[in-house]
């Protein structure tokens, strides 16, 4: 998968340094399969939930670091490209204000 932008993902690890190693984790992952839907993301991320938010698309949540932070992307799977949304910590992933915006 091509992960858009990957410099996001050293913007996210600059802010929070506890969750570098597990961006890097994600990131090797992503990079290295091809999902062709959510159910072949599912068998690498078993935790990832896939949620519709208020523009009706979908989107993935993946949690990084246990439940500490949540890392909100697009996903095209027919294109192979994933489009990073959101990285936020748990506190902030429950106010759901996030939904509105995408």
């Amino acid at each position: 998968m091509r992960i858009i932008k990957e410099s996001t993902l050293a913007a996210f690890a600059a802010r929070h340094p506890q969750a570098a190693t597990g961006l890097e984790v994600w990131r090797r992952i992503m990079r290295q399969e091809q999902f062709r839907h959510f159910a072949d993301l599912r068998r690498c991320f078993r935790s990832a939930d896939q949620v519709r938010v208020v523009s009706g698309n979908p989107v993935v949540v993946f949690n990084v670091c246990g439940n500490t932070y949540r890392l909100v992307c697009a996903i095209h799977y027919n294109t192979g490209k994933v489009f990073l949304l959101r990285f936020l910590t748990h506190a902030e992933y429950d106010k759901n204000r996030w939904k509105d915006e995408l």
